[in-house]
């Protein structure tokens, strides 16, 4: 067992943890007490939360178990690897300077109050397979139901790993998912998205496509190549740019940035999905726009209006 602690004073514009891992972002961390996504109004909090990482992804070539929580103005962690600070900055985006993210984001009202609101919030860095059918899973559900479906996915058809004296999944890997049936996908409440989540695994199990490949290309070209994948459509797809690829200028459309777009910018409501993603991104700043959604949809998410 390893641990230690990452001081936020090392880290330019802070950090919060509980607002980071619970605003929708991503759907591969879990609370020890299992109260993951309860509070909607999710800011400051002392919880622990636990990840688990694929050996792919790790220095170590193994799978990892990394549990961490911020208290007393440090991120306390404890992992079966000792690489685990350079995990967390990756994941969470540590080694971003906040500061000059707000700074260069334009002065909006809505995103004044929407940075207020939540400072210390950071984007993620999710490993980008995960990432992809996380939120092939998120049509139209709640953050709560989309949680549920990557938590039985990892149970169900990850590797379990054994840390201090419990029992961890990691998440699925393209081959283990291409394996499932339909049936089996449906049998964990998947519903009309297992189709999409098996035949997506297969298009990487067999080498047709990978989402990393999107890492090479300009950001429009990324998102279409995102949508070749089943269940994908350019929202999605722009998710999965901004929450594992790093395109910070992403933004995807939303209920919540389809709303803050009739209410605050009519102007930038275009004729179709790109048209209107190039007027939000250039209102929001292109650098950081996907920095400014994430705020924004999340203080909209949890009533700041």
């Amino acid at each position: 067992m390893h641990e230690g602690a990452i001081p936020l004073a090392d880290l330019s514009g802070g950090f919060d943890m509980q607002s980071t891992v619970e605003s929708g972002q991503t759907y591969l961390w879990d609370r020890v007490d299992g109260r993951m996504f309860e509070d909607e109004h999710a800011w400051g909090g002392d919880a622990w939360y636990h990840t688990t990482l694929p050996g792919s992804f790790t220095p170590g070539g193994g799978p990892a178990v990394i549990r961490a929580r911020q208290i007393d103005e440090r991120i306390e962690w404890v992992a079966s690897t000792p690489h685990a600070p350079a995990l967390l900055t990756h994941l969470l985006r540590l080694d971003d300077d906040l500061s000059a993210v707000i700074a260069g984001c334009p002065d909006l009202p809505l995103l004044k109050r929407a940075f207020d609101a939540y400072r210390g919030m950071r984007l993620v860095r999710d490993p980008a397979f995960a990432c992809l059918i996380s939120f092939i899973c998120s049509a139209q559900m709640r953050v709560e139901r989309i949680h549920g479906m990557c938590r039985r996915l990892a149970r169900e058809y990850g590797r379990a790993v054994e840390f201090d004296g419990d029992t961890y999944h990691t998440f699925p890997t393209p081959n283990r998912l291409a394996a499932a049936t339909e049936a089996d996908l449906r049998d964990l409440s998947l519903g009309y998205r297992a189709p999409y989540v098996q035949r997506t695994a297969e298009l990487v199990a067999d080498g047709t496509a990978h989402p990393d490949e999107a890492r090479r290309l300009p950001y429009e070209e990324a998102r279409e190549y995102l949508t070749q994948f089943v269940g994908v459509g350019e929202k999605v797809a722009d998710c999965v740019l901004l929450f594992s690829l790093g395109f910070l200028e992403a933004v995807p459309l939303d209920t919540w940035i389809r709303t803050a777009i009739a209410d605050y910018f009519p102007d930038c409501d275009q004729d179709g999905y790109a048209e209107t993603s190039r007027a939000i991104r250039q209102r929001f700043g292109s650098t950081y726009a996907g920095y400014a959604q994430t705020y924004v949809f999340f203080y909209l998410r949890t009533g700041g209006e």
